[in-house]
């Protein structure tokens, strides 16, 4: 069992991957992979960087970790996000086999975890995912309130 002060310090890391997307003008989420009490991996927006509609930083992170985990399985694995997830990116985890993932503030329009659907926990697929939500949503709300409020 994760402890919630845990989870507060790997969510801090992925607000800090955040705030660097938000300074590169990407939408601020940041993702931190953790694995065995360590970070493998870690990643934020990049979809205008690279020009590519997969530059989610949930996929960044799955791939990266899977590469230095040398496996695609990612079961023993926790996946730190600071916005619930969309319909790709809960696929991917579903795919990858993550083992648990974390996430901060809701996504009411477009959120596959727990706002407009439930991917990682739909009982139809093959695997479902532990989620604890809510940790340092306020924090990982602001961060995106304020990046949207300043574009318009």
């Amino acid at each position: 069992m994760i402890s919630k002060d845990k989870d507060i310090y790997f969510m801090r890391l992925a607000l800090k991957e955040a705030s660097l997307a938000f300074i590169e003008g990407e939408v601020p989420v940041g993702v931190v992979l953790v694995k065995d009490g360590k970070v493998i991996a870690k990643a934020h927006n990049h979809r205008e960087t690279l020009k590519d509609p997969t530059g989610h930083a949930e996929i960044l992170v799955l791939r990266s970790g899977a590469n230095e985990n040398d496996s695609w399985r990612l079961t023993d694995a926790t996946l730190y996000v600071t916005k619930e997830p969309c319909i790709m990116c809960a696929g991917a985890m579903v795919n990858a086999r993550l083992g648990r993932l974390v996430y901060g503030c809701k996504d009411e329009k477009a959120g596959a975890v727990d706002s407009l659907y439930n991917i990682l926990s739909d009982k139809r697929l093959n695997h479902q995912i532990e989620v604890v939500s809510g940790i340092l949503e306020d924090e990982c709300a602001l961060i995106l309130k304020r990046f949207f409020k300043e574009r318009r």
